[in-house]
């Protein structure tokens, strides 16, 4: 489970050939937190919003719920009241991140540990989005899709050694507009591990 990244650094944007948003984001991502998103709402051109990391339904009644919903199993995300309508109406998104942090367990005790790409390009993750009214305010949220990592190389290194492993699910260059435009029926199609060799592990400095 991926409950704190970095987002896409400035820096890195023109790597994705992209504009840079008009607005201010953390460097440090928490559920809850505004962050950046990309969608392609003319199948053919990427936008940016600023979203909650952390998927708020339509029934939410605050935005307590993203402590909750910052991940979304693959394998149950169609029957969850929190994410089966954004699923079924293919609300599917890419988060741009520089790096994902997990706890990696040393001596039977976790420390926080920073995954990203050795070239340093930023990479995006598959994700649903959704739109809600709060309190008269129309918030903007977001989860991460996650699948089983039990026997990937790198992720399978993560969590507590007694818990299932997960993993993100990045979306390569040449599949994300795919991705965009892909509906629920064939989103398992891009449900699967990252080369593990394009990547690699290091501690978050604190």
């Amino acid at each position: 489970m991926c409950a704190n990244y970095e987002p896409i650094r400035r820096s890195q944007i023109l790597q994705l050939n992209l504009l840079e948003p008009t607005f201010e984001y953390k460097h440090d991502v928490y559920p809850s937190y505004d962050c950046p998103l990309l969608f392609a709402p003319d199948h053919e051109q990427y936008e940016w919003r600023q979203v909650k990391f952390g998927l708020v339904p339509k029934w939410a009644k605050d935005l307590k719920i993203c402590r909750n919903t910052y991940n979304a199993r693959t394998e149950t995300v169609h029957e969850k009241p929190s994410f089966k309508n954004a699923w079924y109406k293919s609300q599917f998104a890419l988060i741009p991140v520089a790096t994902i942090f997990e706890p990696k367990y040393i001596d039977n005790k976790p420390e926080w540990w920073g995954i990203a790409r050795k070239d340093e390009k930023p990479f995006t993750v598959a994700a649903l989005y959704e739109s809600a009214i709060i309190n008269g305010e129309q918030i903007r949220s977001m989860t991460m899709l996650t699948i089983n990592a039990d026997h990937h190389p790198l992720m399978s290194q993560f969590h507590a050694p007694t818990d299932e492993k997960r993993s993100i699910i990045v979306i390569p260059e040449q599949s994300r507009m795919h991705w965009l435009n892909s509906d629920f029926k064939n989103a398992p199609d891009f449900f699967h591990g990252f080369p593990s060799d394009e990547f690699h592990s290091f501690p978050k400095i604190k």
